[in-house]
């Protein structure tokens, strides 16, 4: 009677193992596939600024880390020097650095 009850409990434990991995194969089945079901939109494009025409205020609240009294140290430099021949130009400009320049690189155009 010892042996029936062990050749049983084997059983279920193979039974309960099998069943699992049954529930499990169908839950990765049915899982939706992130990227294929619902394609995001893309986002919008980058709203550009033009540093040779822009005002104080635009740039300003265009350029990340660029408050009024900044912009209106680009718009003096742009005065004095005309207008910037290269995005790069923008950093002799007091006050704006090699990491303020590549934080608003994609947002500048000199067109």
């Amino acid at each position: 009677m010892n042996q029936s009850l062990c050749a049983n409990n084997k059983l279920s434990h193979g039974a309960i193992a099998g069943l699992l991995s049954l529930v499990f194969a169908l839950f990765i089945t049915l899982s939706p596939v992130p990227g294929k079901a619902e394609q995001a939109e893309p986002p919008p494009p980058v709203p550009q600024v033009n540093i040779n025409t822009a005002d104080a205020n635009t740039l300003a609240q265009q350029l990340q880390g660029v408050g009024v009294a900044r912009a209106q140290e680009i718009i003096r430099y742009r005065e004095q020097y005309g207008p910037f021949a290269s995005i790069e130009e923008l950093s002799e400009v007091k006050g704006i650095g090699p990491a303020t320049l590549e934080r608003n690189r994609a947002l500048i155009t000199l067109e």
